[in-house]
């Protein structure tokens, strides 16, 4: 099968990240379209077909739970580093996109394959997300603030000890278009060995 390559090309090239001010909170997104889009990001390459990737979405009345917990969870962990305004932040964000997903790492249980492979299988799934959100002219990015890194988040996310949450994609409709972002010229970045 052929596919339209300019069009692929300009899909590539104009995927941006579309931040949470960016968003129109007051727009809900078709769980159908976000349902898609994960089917899509489940096509993403993964060594010995272990599909480590893993999806809690929130939408509706879900994105208050998720603020509740992160915000509480910071401030239980924080400690001296606490900041009201970190705490008032994680309470906001999940109320300004229409959906969040729980962007999550499941280790297969033989665990054969290096953690590191899993991680960029899962990344790989990311950016299928990325592009069909761009591809429906939907806004989204993905974000590893927060709680990402907490230990103590993960039963929330029905994650195990050796399982990962890599962070939180966002997605909404776009108020405001990301501006174009100029890439550093392809030469700068490979290296052609043909003799």
């Amino acid at each position: 099968m052929q596919y339209n390559i300019s069009e692929f090309n300009h899909l590539v090239k104009h995927r941006r990240s579309v931040f949470l001010n960016q968003l129109n909170p007051d727009k809900p997104v078709d769980d159908l379209i976000i349902k898609q889009v994960l089917e899509n990001a489940t096509y993403a390459p993964t060594h010995a077909k272990t599909e480590p990737w893993h999806f809690v979405v929130f939408s509706g009345e879900g994105r208050q739970k998720l603020a509740d917990f992160q915000s509480k969870l910071y401030k239980e962990e924080a400690g001296e580093k606490f900041t009201e305004a970190k705490y008032n932040n994680l309470q906001k964000q999940p109320l300004l996109a229409s959906h969040i997903i729980a962007i999550c790492l499941k280790r297969h249980p033989s665990a054969k394959i290096p953690e590191i492979e899993e991680v960029e299988a899962v990344a790989c799934a990311v950016q299928n997300i990325y592009l069909s959100v761009t591809a429906y002219g939907l806004g989204g990015y993905w974000s590893s603030g927060g709680i990402t890194y907490m230990a103590k988040a993960r039963p929330f996310f029905g994650l195990q000890e050796n399982d990962k949450l890599l962070g939180f994609f966002f997605i909404g409709h776009i108020a405001t278009p990301s501006l174009p972002v100029p890439r550093a010229p392809l030469d700068e970045k490979v290296q052609w060995i043909n003799e």
